[in-house]
């Protein structure tokens, strides 16, 4: 395997922005399809998996979410052509006997170990929402994502029999740099990082 072109590294990180602003145009389903086509090759711990993810578009799926939001993020969010519910799935495991293949009773570790799979899935599922932020760069789209809402409120709306819970939120679009906040600086490698 050898390394993409420099082009793609801007589009996936060095030129890639938090967008607080989006153009009107329409990401079309078969998109959000396609994003999860990809992602989905990320690697997670056992091959787990806990993430989840709710696509909110409409008008109405927006209102519901509305109320969870912090005040700085209800305009841009209601402007945003999509919203990405990342959740976690609380009971992943069950999923591992088909998809984790290698060990078809490794679900059994996490089932009796509330600690041990809230940890896994936690991890696990913040890592998918890196695929999925990495993803839809690579697919032309902007991110914004964000961690200003109120998970109860959230989880009580879209997740109320419990078992999903919200880790945070990526609006979706194409993004306007008119509200792009001045770029950030990045800490160096010394800072860091060390090699051992």
């Amino acid at each position: 395997m050898t390394g993409v072109s420099p082009d793609v590294l801007d589009q996936a990180f060095r030129a890639a922005r938090t967008f607080n602003a989006f153009s009107g145009k329409e990401v079309p389903d078969a998109l959000l399809r396609e994003l999860y086509e990809l992602l989905k090759w990320g690697p997670t711990s056992m091959n787990c998996q806990p993430a989840r993810y709710v696509f909110v578009k409409s008008e109405a799926a927006k209102a519901r979410l509305a109320p969870a939001l912090a005040q700085g993020n209800v305009a841009k969010t209601m402007a945003a052509p999509v919203t990405v519910i990342v959740a976690t799935d609380t009971r992943f495991h069950e999923h591992l006997v088909t998809q984790f293949p290698a060990n078809a009773k490794a679900g059994e570790m996490f089932a009796g170990n509330t600690a041990l799979a809230e940890s896994t899935a936690f991890r696990n599922g913040t890592l998918q929402g890196g695929y999925l932020i990495l993803a839809a760069r690579l697919l032309g789209l902007d991110c914004g994502p964000m961690s200003g809402f109120n998970a109860d409120t959230l989880n009580a709306e879209f997740f109320p029999d419990g078992r999903y819970t919200a880790n945070f939120l990526v609006n979706l679009g194409y993004g306007d740099p008119v509200a792009n906040y001045p770029r950030g600086p990045r800490l160096d490698f010394e800072t860091v990082a060390q090699i051992l």
